[in-house]
C-alpha cells in the first residue's frame, strides 16, 4: 500500500510555499525554544537580571543572586480535523497518488492553508488586545497611509524591537495606497530608466511588505466548518510585526487514507488532522501593531 502521508507531504510542501502568507510568522525561530510540558501545554523560558551597582572600595561586599529564570506558559487550544469518504467508482485505482493530490489540492487552497492565515490574523489580533494593545482606526488614504506606518515604526523603534526583520502584513487596497502615496511617488519618478517603470513596492524601511487577502485579515472568524469570518469583525489593513514577537507551536499534524472496509461501507476514507496555536510573547508585545477599519 503506498505511503499516503507522504504523498500528501510532497503535495503539501509546494502549496505552501505558494499560499501560505503567514508563513514567515509559522517559522518563527521561537518555536525552537519551545518546552513542551503535557499534550497541549507549552512553556517559552525566560531570563531576568539586576543591574549594575556602584563600588564600594572599603567593603567587601556579600554575593547574592542577581539572576533567575521563569517560564511563560501558553496552552493550545486549536485542534482541527477534515474527514471525507472517497467512493472507489469516483477514483482511478490505477493512480491513486493523483486522486489523493486532486483531495488535498483543493482542501490545501481553499480550506487548510486560508484557515491558517486567518487563524494567525485573528488570534494575533485578540492576544494584541489582551496586553493592552489598541489598534490605530485611522482612515487611510494615500496622504497619511506612510505617516501612520512611520509612527508603528517609532513605537517599536522606542521599545527597542530589533528593526532587522520586521515585517509589514497589508491587504491589497492598502498596497494600492503605498503604490500611489506622494512620498512613494516622488521616488518612483527620479527611478525611472528607459522608459520602464516598476511600481512595484516591496519594502519601506528595510521592512518587507507581504500582501495578503482581505479575507484572510478580519478581526474574527466562526470556525464551526471552515473558517468564516464574524459579522461582527472588523478588517485588518496592516499588521506590522516582528517575528521574535510571537511563537506559532505546531503540536501534531496526521494524515491518512483507509482502504474500503465494511466498517466505511466499501468507501476510502480520507482523514487529516492538525493541532497548532499562536500566541505573542508577553515581554515582546510591543513587537505587534494593528491597523483595522471597525465593522459599521
Amino acid at each position: 500500500m503506498p505511503n499516503y502521508a507522504e504523498l500528501y507531504q510532497q503535495a503539501l510542501q509546494q502549496r505552501f510555499a505558494e499560499g501560505l502568507m503567514f508563513n514567515a510568522l509559522y517559522n518563527t525561530p521561537n518555536n525552537r525554544n519551545i518546552k513542551w510540558v503535557n499534550a497541549k501545554t507549552i512553556q517559552i523560558p525566560r531570563i531576568t537580571t539586576g543591574g549594575f551597582v556602584d563600588v564600594d572600595r572599603d567593603v567587601v561586599g556579600s554575593f547574592t543572586r542577581r539572576a533567575d529564570n521563569d517560564w511563560e506558559t501558553k496552552t493550545l487550544e486549536h485542534d482541527r480535523e477534515y474527514r471525507t469518504l472517497v467512493d472507489p467508482n469516483d477514483i482511478d485505482e490505477t493512480n491513486m497518488a493523483l486522486s489523493i493530490a486532486n483531495i488535498t489540492r483543493v482542501f490545501n487552497d481553499e480550506q487548510k492553508i486560508p484557515e491558517m492565515d486567518k487563524y494567525m490574523a485573528s488570534k494575533l489580533y485578540a492576544e494584541f488586545l489582551a496586553y493592552g494593545g489598541q489598534a490605530d482606526t485611522t482612515a487611510l488614504t494615500e496622504s497619511n497611509v506612510l505617516s501612520i506606518f512611520d509612527s508603528f515604526m517609532e513605537q517599536m523603534d522606542d521599545a527597542e524591537v530589533p528593526q532587522n526583520g520586521r515585517i509589514l502584513y497589508v491587504t491589497p487596497a492598502v498596497k494600492k495606497l503605498l503604490k500611489q502615496a506622494q512620498e512613494i511617488q516622488r521616488m518612483l519618478s527620479v527611478s525611472q530608466n528607459s522608459g520602464a517603470v516598476n511600481r512595484n513596492v516591496y519594502s519601506l524601511d528595510d521592512v518587507e511588505i507581504v500582501t495578503v487577502p482581505s479575507s484572510r485579515m478580519k478581526t474574527a472568524y466562526n470556525f464551526t466548518d471552515g473558517a468564516v469570518a464574524d459579522p461582527t469583525a472588523a478588517q485588518i489593513n496592516m499588521i506590522l510585526v516582528h517575528p521574535l514577537a510571537i511563537v506559532a507551536p505546531q503540536k501534531y499534524e496526521f494524515v491518512d487514507l483507509d482502504e474500503p472496509t465494511a466498517a466505511t461501507g466499501g468507501k476510502y476514507l480520507y482523514y487529516e488532522r492538525k493541532y497548532w496555536d499562536v500566541f505573542i510573547l508577553e515581554k515582546k508585545a510591543a513587537g505587534v501593531k494593528f491597523h483595522i477599519t471597525p465593522a459599521s
